[in-house]
């Protein structure tokens, strides 16, 4: 008994020294946030503006919704495939023919860094500006944009 506990201490931490910290950490960040697509919509809502936009609104309502559904559950199950086996190589994205590794947002929408006293240092002054709703999936209004 003795033996084999030693044995599996042996393994435990020789596992912990071939792998690298750097690539786990790049593939479980990924991971995790290919994860809560399924929160993010940003997939969802690309698929449909990308339908609008190539095949017509008519179109968008129907083989967007489905397919923009598909993509996010895809991405999700991405996401946990990666999250779970972010200790073993390969470290390098999976799945890339039909998803890009990074989160996708629709074109008429690119994220920016919020205003925040973290980011922003004009909160000094007693005014800041930011997301008027940013728990609001696609909320757009933002106050004071400096950036």
């Amino acid at each position: 008994m003795r033996n084999k506990f030693l044995l599996l201490v042996l393994m435990a931490a020789s596992a912990a020294f071939v792998t690298g910290c750097a690539n786990t950490e790049q593939k479980l960040g990924r991971g995790i946030g290919n994860m809560f697509e399924i929160v993010r919509g940003g997939e969802y809502r690309r698929t449909m503006e990308q339908t609008a936009l190539f095949d017509g609104p008519d179109t968008a309502y129907t083989r967007g919704f489905v397919s923009g559904i598909s993509r996010t559950i895809a991405r999700t199950g991405v996401g946990v495939y990666e999250v779970v086996t972010c200790p073993f190589p390969s470290y390098e994205p999976v799945f890339t023919d039909y998803l890009s590794p990074e989160p996708v947002y629709p074109d008429n929408y690119k994220p920016t860094l919020m205003e925040d006293s973290m980011f922003a240092t004009d909160g000094n002054l007693g005014f800041s500006g930011g997301d008027v709703a940013p728990i609001v999936p696609g909320s757009r209004f933002r106050i004071f944009d400096t950036h």
